[in-house]
């Protein structure tokens, strides 16, 4: 692995979301970490630490480097809302495969109207819209395992 490929796996974190990532290839080991997300226009500073494997006696080179990656200056979302996950478990768009999805991009919703179901622990929650709105992007994939605060739904409030 060259010093390419790193910079194109750190690129590739950055882009990711992802805030810690652990590899080991061909006895190196690369450990790539970032901090939480930033504002629309602040910078973010990922850190990546190699290290080769020695004999017991020596001590591992660890080689640092940093990359600054800054978001774009004019953000299409910006006038969007992001729908998060209340909750750790199993994404479902429908009720059951022969069903159809609960929302499509372009519908308009109601308060109160069921946007998915997550699955947790085999019991199966039904998530509600908090606002009226019109779906814009669907952001996760039918039947993904999410996380607590992952962003489900792109949707415009207007």
């Amino acid at each position: 692995m060259d010093l390419k490929d790193i910079q194109e796996l750190i690129k590739f974190v950055a882009k990711s979301g992802a805030t810690e990532v652990d590899l080991e290839i061909d006895n190196i080991k690369i450990s790539i970490k970032s901090p939480e997300k930033k504002r629309r226009g602040e910078v973010d500073e990922i850190t990546t630490i190699i290290q080769q494997p020695t004999s017991s006696v020596m001590s591992a080179p660890v080689v640092t480097a940093t990359a600054i990656a800054s978001t774009p200056e004019v953000d299409e979302n910006a006038n969007y809302i992001t729908i998060k996950s209340s909750m750790i478990g199993t994404f479902y768009r429908s009720s059951s495969p022969e069903t159809p999805s609960f929302v499509n991009i372009g519908d308009t919703i109601k308060k109160g109207d069921t946007l998915c179901i997550i699955e947790a622990m085999k019991l199966f929650n039904e998530i509600e819209s908090e606002v009226s709105c019109k779906i814009v992007k669907v952001l996760v994939d039918d039947t993904t395992p999410i996380e607590f605060d992952q962003p489900l739904f792109l949707v415009d409030p207007s």
